[in-house]
């Protein structure tokens, strides 16, 4: 095992492009050896050092992680395995125990549970209430562009929760140990910090896994 990093980014609908950018860009900005691809099958998923669910459409992302063939079964592996994964807007919410809109109550749609929070879809409003907004994010300096499109927020979280910003009272950046989870689109905003911020994750993940199996020879 190199320290090579090697990053999916989950490609069955949303920003699976824009993460592929934004986190290969992260990548060459941190003199980091990696590569970032998309992955949407069990044999890649089980492959990775690093993974990112995108913003897109929660319900449809959900849907099809549990009809693809052993799509789900590979996902709880690696969240056993304490994999690094970053979850975009529906993303976030894809990795929550619970969900429910805030316009037709509670939704019935396939959680990871990997985050002990409790969602609010579209928690800003529809789509035409999508906006922009300078964020203060723990672990980053200096603001950070937040885009949020029919944006979640977090609502409740447990004691292994750290949240990382609010914007107007609310929850939008959270990390549960290897976890993170972002309300708004950070692939889509031109800045990489957030993506950084994850793939020091990984790199820390990576070199325990990296020693544990040394220790063992």
């Amino acid at each position: 095992m190199n320290d090579e990093l090697l990053i999916g980014v989950l490609a069955l609908q949303g920003d699976v492009e824009e993460n592929i950018k934004a986190a290969t860009y992260a990548l060459a900005e941190m003199n980091q050896k990696g590569k970032v691809i998309s992955v949407r099958y069990p044999d890649e998923i089980m492959k990775i050092d690093g993974l990112i669910i995108p913003g897109g459409e929660s319900t449809v992302m959900g849907l099809l992680i549990a009809i693809k063939d052993g799509l789900l079964d590979s996902i709880n592996k690696v969240l056993q395995k304490r994999l690094p994964i970053m979850g975009t807007c529906a993303g976030m919410i894809v990795l929550a125990k619970q969900s429910y809109d805030r316009v037709v109550g509670n939704k019935k749609q396939l959680l990871l549970g990997a985050l002990d929070i409790e969602i609010e879809r579209n928690s800003f409003g529809r789509q035409y209430d999508s906006f922009e907004s300078n964020l203060e994010i723990s672990g980053i300096e200096n603001d950070f562009r937040g885009i949020f499109i029919r944006a979640p927020s977090v609502i409740s979280a447990g004691p292994q929760v750290q949240i990382l910003s609010k914007f107007d009272g609310k929850i939008v950046a959270v990390q549960q140990e290897n976890i993170i989870g972002t309300s708004f689109h950070p692939e889509l905003s031109g800045d990489n910090r957030m993506h950084k911020l994850f793939i020091e994750l990984i790199s820390k993940w990576k070199k325990q896994i990296i020693n544990n199996e040394n220790f063992k020879k």
